[in-house]
């Protein structure tokens, strides 16, 4: 589904899509935009952030409250602050305005990708356990509430336990190739878990290397 309120650019990218073999069902404001996506009927959502009724990111933030279903946000704000709303708040992708065709197409197809779905991982360190089939993470049994991004982030490093990851690695493979953030992101995001998890069980979870990157080690 294209959620986009300028309707030639709704109409050029469904015009796209169709080629390429998909159906394409449009909306030109939020409002029923998210009503469509609340059928749950969709594999993919391309949402403007600048709608009438409803704006993108109010729309984002609902469509996460019960679904996954992949959103790439395509739009006309680039200021890092908005791409980084739009990613902390669910968004799989952002593409800034004017795109080409050809870069959206590849993202499209990144994202729906990642929707196949895959066997259940249950990954533990420290008394932690990481489940990628539920999304929970759990210290000792007790329940740890984390964001998409900082559930992404404990993923990746403990799919990698005992192997040093740089922060530029992290950035590409969690954040994404395009993020342009810098590696400070990476570091913020260490100290939000360090947060909730470290310092609240009184473990040490996430070792930092000086120099490289971040490691979780297998220690009791």
């Amino acid at each position: 589904m294209i959620i986009e309120d300028e309707e030639k650019i709704a109409r050029f990218v469904e015009l796209e899509l169709s080629h390429e073999g998909y159906t394409v069902t449009k909306a030109f404001d939020g409002r029923t935009g998210l009503e469509l996506a609340e059928t749950g009927q969709f594999d993919l959502i391309i949402l403007d952030i600048l709608l009438p009724q409803l704006s993108g990111m109010e729309v984002l933030r609902r469509i996460r409250r019960t679904s996954s279903v992949p959103i790439i946000m395509l739009t006309a704000r680039d200021s890092v602050v908005d791409k980084v709303s739009g990613l902390d708040s669910g968004a799989d992708d952002y593409i800034t305005k004017p795109f080409a065709i050809e870069e959206l197409l590849a993202r499209i197809r990144t994202a729906l990708r990642k929707t196949k779905p895959e066997e259940t991982e249950v990954l533990s360190a420290s008394g932690l356990q990481l489940n990628t089939g539920s999304r929970t993470v759990a210290v000792m049994g007790k329940p740890v509430e984390l964001t998409k991004r900082e559930f992404d982030l404990l993923h990746f490093l403990l799919k990698n336990k005992g192997i040093v990851v740089s922060r530029e690695e992290l950035l590409e493979r969690v954040w994404g190739f395009d993020f342009s953030g810098g590696t400070n992101a990476v570091d913020v995001y260490v100290r939000f878990l360090r947060s909730k998890i470290d310092e609240v069980f009184n473990i040490k979870l996430i070792h930092t290397v000086r120099g490289v990157g971040y490691v979780i080690r297998n220690e009791k």
